[in-house]
């Protein structure tokens, strides 16, 4: 009897000590997690998808400047040719006249033309050649020019002492292998001063109705923003691309995307909010998106400015389109 009383005199010393022990740590934990500040979790973002028209947005009311998701990697081929093929469709849509816009009247005068480009606009080319196929009209001629006189010509076209030295030279390779003839294969059009594939497409494509690619600058940014592919050198671009189209496209499809990275899918400022293709387009978001902002970016006749053709095609000015300037006028 004397132990167990002891023993319960013991456990009940202990409790409340025990308990005075624990009861302050409690407190303190509760203190802890009340003053603590409570994190919240940010909602979910939901991904910004282009409008199904870009240029159908609602009147006075401008659509969030938002990133379209990208493509996924892991699209299919299948898939792959048929956004490719469906945004030359749309744009076919767009641009019915999408034609060279170098002023030529023969494939002599094409691959001069081509040949000055470089580095400049096709406009400021189309405002020097009249006064350069005037006084040479044929290869026989620039090929017997002055090449002081010739330069005095192409200044305004820039790099004019390299660009005298190749139109020259390409003059006196047509006179002395083709018989004064531009040559309709691309074998032999590369042979000339001056002359790579994508000057070769371009006269094989639109002197000869033979079907080419042009991989110019534009046509590099658009393609590898659309993710068509993603090649750098302009050769592996021609053969990706091509893959993705029959040969019969070929032409016209680069007059189609030329003509869009001119006017529309500009390299710093892209006019997304005014672009047809948004809805198919990886790269939507990149630039302004605003519609009412984005056609105050727009190019050429798009813009209400004109063309870069002094003599264009019929099919343009039916549609809209203004010629250009020729060289000092305004």
């Amino acid at each position: 009897m004397t132990a167990e009383k002891g023993a319960v005199k013991k456990n009940a010393e202990n409790g409340p000590a025990s308990a005075k022990k624990t009861a302050p740590a409690k407190k303190r934990a509760s203190a802890e997690s009340a003053a603590a500040p409570v994190k919240k979790q940010a909602p979910a973002k939901k991904p910004a998808v282009a409008p199904k028209k870009a240029t159908a947005a609602v009147k006075g009311v401008a659509p969030a400047k938002t990133v379209a998701p990208k493509t996924p990697r892991a699209e299919s081929r299948t898939a792959l040719v048929r956004r490719a093929r469906r945004i030359n469709r749309e744009l076919a849509e767009v641009y019915p006249y999408a034609h060279p816009e170098l002023d030529f009247e023969n494939p002599f005068q094409l691959v001069v033309a081509t040949v000055l480009s470089a580095q400049t606009t096709d406009l400021r080319v189309n405002q020097t050649t009249p006064a350069l196929f005037a006084k040479y009209p044929a290869p026989e001629d620039l090929a017997a020019a002055n090449p002081e006189e010739v330069e005095e010509i192409l200044r305004p076209t820039g790099f004019f002492r390299a660009k005298t030295k190749s139109v020259i030279g390409l003059s006196k390779a047509l006179v002395e292998d083709f018989g004064g003839e531009v040559p309709g294969r691309l074998e032999d059009l590369v042979k000339l001063p001056g002359v790579g594939r994508k000057t070769a497409f371009v006269v094989l494509g639109n002197a000869f109705g033979r079907p080419g690619i042009t991989v110019d600058t534009h046509f590099q940014r658009l393609v590898r923003r659309w993710q068509w592919t993603d090649e750098s050198d302009p050769d592996k671009i021609e053969a990706a691309v091509g893959a993705l189209f029959p040969k019969s496209d070929w032409t016209d499809l680069s007059h189609h995307v030329i003509w869009h990275g001119r006017r529309i899918c500009h390299a710093r400022k892209p006019a997304c909010g005014a672009c047809p293709i948004a809805p198919l387009c990886p790269a939507f978001g990149e630039g302004e998106t605003d519609p009412e902002k984005a056609k105050k970016l727009l190019k050429y006749e798009k813009g209400g400015f004109p063309g870069q053709r002094l003599n264009p095609p019929q099919a343009y000015l039916d549609a809209g389109g203004t010629p250009a300037p020729p060289l000092g006028a305004g």
